[in-house]
């Protein structure tokens, strides 16, 4: 009979292993910017793991356990993606290019998901009006976009997409 704390553990990071695939497989565009079915997905699927991870364990120490190895184990695993570029490449997306020297990259753009509107919010947000004033625009692997201007005297910004609070970062 395996201690029912160690139990825990194996089960939370089995949970945290499955969750970074699952997040890998349906991309970072479907965390980058959260509408309300997006909230409510990552509201159930975190009642769905839970008895996952703590079984019929429902103490404050079984909770403690198993929050305690989800840390412990993204810990671990953003020191290894530092020092594996195979498990980097395999977790994290590479940075798109969404336009370059005012030509936009439909194929990317579509392949991303990124809507026409999302795109143009992001030029204003950076002071650039058309999109032949865009030296470089970049998806970042954060689900940010960079946006670089022709233009000299417009001052160069960062576009963050809207990040639900409770995430975070994911890519770090």
């Amino acid at each position: 009979m395996i201690n029912p704390y160690l139990d825990i553990v194996i089960r939370s990071v089995a949970i945290y292993l499955f969750m970074v695939i699952a997040l890998r497989v349906f991309g970072k565009k479907q965390l980058s910017q959260l509408n309300t079915a997006d909230v409510i997905l990552i509201l159930l699927i975190s009642n769905s793991v839970q008895n996952a991870m703590v079984g019929n364990n429902t103490s404050l120490y079984g909770g403690m356990v198993a929050a305690l190895a989800l840390f412990i184990v993204n810990y671990i695993f953003k020191k290894v993606m530092l020092k594996s570029n195979l498990i980097k490449e395999l977790v994290q997306d590479t940075p798109e290019i969404l336009i370059h020297n005012g030509k936009i990259a439909f194929g990317t753009i579509s392949k991303l998901g990124i809507t026409n509107e999302e795109l143009q919010e992001a030029m204003r947000e950076h002071g650039v009006e058309y999109y032949k004033d865009v030296k470089l625009a970049m998806f970042e692997i954060d689900g940010s976009i960079s946006i670089i201007s022709g233009n000299d005297n417009l001052r160069q910004t960062h576009h963050k997409r809207k990040i639900h609070k409770t995430l975070g970062n994911l890519n770090n």
